[in-house]
């Protein structure tokens, strides 16, 4: 008897869990169902400002490189989808994005404003985090400027230090560790195209395998850690194949 009771508890606490991580994994689709979409609406959402504070990283280092356009392009794509009008939606992120990045000076301030909207989900800011330490490592090192727009946003979201540096140590010891292209051959093979091919027909495999392969912040909710590890490694693995092959062909 005991045994079945201890059987029902544990299901009951399984499928509670089960509808615990749903929830959690549909969060931005059920909060901004109604949204009516604006500027000044989405500039004040936690991911409008959230957007604003990938400008600030992107553009920490003097300019958006071409790997970082493109994941933010595709973050654009993914956080337009929870609001009622993706299209206008993603106009105006790209608005948003392209403002701030020219802006300085207010760095703290929008981070500030994040801590106030999330500040009740820990997981949250530290997976926002997460993804601001990913955009910054992207292209294999973090400068002097990124790192201390990443510590600047990381106090204001009351990140406990020892939590950030945990972040960003274990990004710098994998970007370290990641296996470079051994050979011209292998780079095709990663992009899955051939020697033969124009640079224009491997520019879109490329792309392609970016969309395919890049962190989804709304897909990452629930998710463990290792999702965001896996794919920066892959995002820059297919990143270099497409390097080595530009520079080869120059």
């Amino acid at each position: 008897m005991n045994t079945i009771i201890l059987m029902i508890l544990v299901l009951g606490v399984f499928l509670y869990l089960s509808k615990g991580y749903r929830r959690y994994n549909t969060n931005y689709e059920e909060q901004f169902k109604n949204f009516s979409v604006s500027k000044e609406a989405i500039e004040r959402s936690e991911l409008g400002v959230f957007v604003s504070l990938v400008a600030k990283v992107a553009k920490a280092d003097g300019r958006v490189d071409a790997l970082e356009a493109e994941l933010v392009g595709n973050m654009f794509t993914d956080v337009s989808r929870v609001f009622p009008e993706p299209e206008k939606t993603r106009d105006i992120l790209k608005q948003i994005f392209n403002e701030q990045k020219d802006i300085t000076g207010n760095t703290e301030a929008l981070a500030q404003t994040l801590q106030r909207l999330i500040y009740r989900d820990k997981n949250k800011q530290i997976q926002m985090m997460g993804f601001l330490i990913q955009l910054a490592f992207v292209d294999g090192e973090v400068s002097k400027s990124e790192e201390q727009v990443l510590i600047s946003i990381a106090e204001a979201l009351q990140i406990d230090p020892k939590i950030y540096h945990g972040i960003f140590d274990q990004f710098e010891s994998m970007i370290k560790n990641a296996r470079p292209q051994a050979t011209l051959d292998d780079a095709y093979k990663i992009l899955g195209v051939h020697p033969q091919d124009s640079l224009e027909t491997i520019k879109k495999a490329y792309r392609k395998l970016v969309r395919e392969y890049h962190p989804d912040i709304i897909k990452a909710q629930g998710k463990g850690e290792d999702y965001l590890k896996e794919a920066t490694i892959k995002t820059q693995e297919i990143n270099s194949a497409y390097e080595m092959i530009k520079k080869a062909r120059s």
